[in-house]
């Protein structure tokens, strides 16, 4: 951790951005950081999957009105070539961008449905020590009734790649449940270089992608690939379950809020006064409004239909609970 009063280390920071959804939250993500840190130090940037044969579709965003955007709050654009992932696993986008960063300059990624609600550049990065997203819920493994466990199967992927699981275990956390692996949520990671995290990044989730050890057989990769192997990355990097202060990221510096309903019903209301807030200018609205639930939920008022059917101090503790409320109520928007 820096000292108290020394000047934070700049790094750069790396979202996706593609045609359709993820285009316009990246126009949200630069607008909450340049509204929430507007001294950031650091360069942004937007990987654009470029065309190739594993996308069939031109997967570039390709609207000038996103573009300018982006360009006015001094996003850059990050051109990147799919060579294993593609269309067939889009999640790996955020492996093969890595590779597009500069080499050897610390990098923080962030899911891309994510908002900036404070001081990003104060966060006390440790970035020789990773670390991810702990805000999370147990979905991987699926634990088959005689299958292996838990223990099992998160040992014989560490041992695959010659690593020893024992200083993950968090002892606290009874045999075979599954917060006592390292488990992480993709929505953000950090190193001190991109391309050494991007190379055992991929090949771990190629390694596993292809060649399974059996205890995997009938485990789902699709669409836990990356949230299957980052543990592994992490560990063998010298990180660890959670390097940075609590309370920051996924707290009260970033909100990882992935769908705009799910956002009106469990988030803070800072998060709904940030969204609303970098939303307003006309400039920015014209533009996001070719986005539906960002203009129903937005801009039409219906996140705060949402909003009025939860208690923030009492949700449901499963998330599947909140999504079948609002689809109960015919609000629920992808």
């Amino acid at each position: 951790m820096a000292k108290k009063g020394a000047a934070r280390q700049p790094f750069n920071v790396m979202i996706v951005g593609q045609r359709g959804r993820l285009a316009y939250e990246a126009v949200l993500f630069a607008a909450s950081l340049r509204h929430a840190d507007p001294d950031f130090p650091g360069r942004l940037f937007v990987a654009e999957p470029q065309p190739g044969p594993l996308w069939p579709n031109d997967p570039r965003i390709g609207d000038a009105g996103i573009y300018g955007l982006l360009a006015e709050m001094g996003a850059e654009i990050l051109p990147f070539e799919s060579r294993h992932f593609g269309q067939t696993y889009p999640y790996g986008n955020k492996i093969e961008a890595l590779f597009a960063l500069p080499e050897g300059e610390p990098f923080v990624f962030f899911d891309t449905d994510t908002l900036v609600t404070g001081p990003l550049s104060q966060v006390p990065f440790d970035f020789d020590r990773p670390c991810a997203s702990l805000r999370r819920e147990g979905t991987w493994p699926v634990i088959e009734l005689y299958g292996p466990g838990y223990a099992e199967t998160w040992g014989a992927l560490y041992d695959k790649f010659g690593l020893d699981i024992a200083p993950t275990i968090d002892e606290s956390q009874p045999p075979e449940y599954w917060k006592r692996f390292l488990y992480f949520n993709a929505g953000f990671f950090f190193y001190r270089c991109p391309h050494v995290f991007g190379r055992r990044f991929l090949d771990y989730a190629l390694a596993v992608r292809d060649d399974p050890p059996p205890e995997l057989v009938l485990q789902p990769l699709d669409p836990w690939l990356d949230q299957v192997v980052l543990p592994l990355v992490i560990h063998a990097l010298g990180g660890g379950r959670q390097t940075i202060p609590d309370g920051l990221l996924d707290g009260s510096v970033t909100c990882h809020y992935r769908l705009f309903p799910m956002l009106y019903a469990r988030e803070s209301d800072r998060v709904v006064e940030v969204l609303e807030t970098v939303t307003a200018p006309n400039r920015i609205k014209k533009v996001l409004k070719g986005h539906e639930p960002i203009k129903r939920m937005v801009f039409q008022g219906k996140g705060h239909r949402v909003r009025a059917l939860f208690d923030r101090d009492h949700l449901p503790r499963r998330e599947q609970a909140i999504r079948n409320r609002i689809k109960k109520e015919k609000l629920w928007m992808r």
